[in-house]
């Protein structure tokens, strides 16, 4: 049986050649199903949860054609690729809602460190000792998924040396989040936390993965994975949520399946080991060099996924969804975005130049997308 699915999509607006530009006041005022984030030169929006994949292709899809349509009535302006300030400006907070307190608190403690655009995956698990279990190991393997999305190799019109500069920056908190043993050992420290002030309320847990629920720390019944850059290509990121899901069903077909027993570290050196793994991964991507959490051998963030993929497509292929998985393979061999526009970057094309080509792309992979699929299955 397949899990529910959903993602939350954050986005720039901006002109076409790239400058980007806040509108997240007028989008939230005139359109339904947008929500603004504390800067406004970025919105999000996030799709129903879905067992199926293609109606959650089209949940991705459309809305971001009904802003295209609601920003051309506003000027020339379009949807931005990349999880960074590209082409900046880093050194300015422009609030979306000078009246919230809590955006206040964002822009006075993090500044512009936060003002990226990304993808959070929820997947859903209702039993809460499962979903632990789920965030322990995902945890673990949260930097693979990281591999596959980064977005943001440039910031204020220059390279950062780093594929993924939103993870390098984004100030991760409380700094120090363990592995939760047991729903109990959650509540008991998210409630800790919310008294000794490093965390404002229960959402203010900014790590790659936890857990999710309509009554956090109590009421939980999703994994939401916030590592991920954003993925401009549809197609792309549901390959990477395919990994995720069929790691999931993976783990829940086999109890055994949990760092806490299957490692030769303790809790503590593998959290250290995943930290490091992060900071190698917003480097270098797919080609960082890495530790695997079980023993802590040392190989590729490519050659861990394509362990991985090799473990998972028969889970995936059982559960109909194999399709959806064997995009991968495209990122693996021709790279990320990221690894995509520093390529370009080397043959001589300037940061404006290559992120105005991926405006372009990301605008017609969406019609296309939206022609061929999203009104066949309207209709």
């Amino acid at each position: 049986m397949l899990l529910s699915k959903g993602c939350e999509i954050e986005l720039y607006t901006g002109h076409p050649d790239g400058r980007i530009v806040g509108l997240s006041d007028q989008i939230v005022r005139d359109l339904t199903g947008f929500v603004r984030e504390p800067d406004s030169r970025n919105v999000e929006y996030t799709t129903a949860p879905f067992t199926g994949y293609d109606r959650l292709l089209c949940a991705l899809v459309r809305p971001r054609q009904r802003l295209r349509q609601y920003l051309a009535t506003l000027g020339d302006y379009t949807l931005m690729p990349g999880s960074t300030l590209s082409l900046g400006d880093t050194a300015r907070f422009f609030r979306s809602d000078p009246d919230n307190p809590y955006h206040s608190y964002i822009e006075q403690t993090y500044h512009t460190t936060v003002v990226t655009a990304s993808v959070h995956i929820n997947i859903g698990i209702a039993d809460p000792e499962q979903l632990m279990r789920a965030c322990r190991l995902i945890r673990l393997e949260a930097p693979l998924y990281l591999a596959l999305s980064a977005s943001s190799p440039f910031l204020d019109g220059q390279p950062t040396g780093s594929h993924s500069s939103r993870w390098r920056v984004f100030p991760q908190t409380p700094a120090h989040v363990p592995l939760f043993s047991s729903h109990q050992h959650f509540i008991q420290w998210t409630e800790e936390q919310l008294v000794l002030g490093t965390m404002q309320n229960v959402r203010h847990l900014w790590v790659s993965v936890r857990p999710n629920g309509d009554r956090r720390p109590y009421t939980l019944n999703r994994l939401e994975l916030r590592i991920c850059d954003l993925v401009s290509n549809p197609i792309s990121l549901l390959a990477i949520v395919a990994l995720l899901e069929a790691r999931l069903i993976q783990m829940l077909e086999d109890p055994q399946l949990d760092p806490l027993t299957q490692s030769d570290l303790t809790p503590d050196q593998m959290l250290t080991l995943t930290a490091a793994n992060e900071q190698a991964i917003a480097r270098h991507s797919l080609g960082a060099t890495v530790h695997h959490w079980q023993d802590g051998r040392e190989l590729t963030a490519a050659a861990w996924i394509e362990e991985l993929y090799s473990q998972l497509l028969p889970v995936a292929k059982h559960h109909s969804f194999g399709c959806f998985l064997s995009p991968l393979h495209k990122i693996l061999s021709q790279g990320n975005e990221a690894q995509q526009w520093l390529q370009q970057y080397e043959q001589g094309l300037m940061p404006p130049q290559i992120l105005q080509g991926a405006i372009e792309r990301m605008a017609h992979g969406e019609q296309e997308l939206q022609d061929k699929l999203c009104i066949e299955m309207a209709a």
